[in-house]
């Protein structure tokens, strides 16, 4: 079972290593630098289509029960970190 202070402590690991948040219903989110998503208690808010100044047009709420699994993702180029999390199989 994956924590807060897992995620919080993957978040602000130095140096930052892009992985993916992979959800109980299918759903994936890749997190490609540690201001994409927010760690609170039960809960990670992550940003979704970030323009080119890293501002999220909006966030989407994951409860961390939710959470199956972590997966390590190869650092990204600039112009994929934008990209919306990709659909569950």
């Amino acid at each position: 079972m994956i924590t807060a202070v897992e995620l919080k402590e993957r978040m602000h690991a130095q140096p930052f290593k892009p992985f993916r948040l992979c959800l109980s219903d299918g759903k994936t989110y890749d997190i490609n630098n540690h201001d994409m998503a927010w760690v609170i208690r039960g809960t990670v808010y992550v940003g979704i289509n970030l323009d080119a100044n890293d501002l999220a047009e909006r966030a989407a709420q994951c409860a961390i029960l939710h959470i199956t699994r972590l997966e390590d993702l190869a650092p990204l180029g600039r112009s994929k970190r934008r990209k919306s999390p990709r659909p569950g199989p």
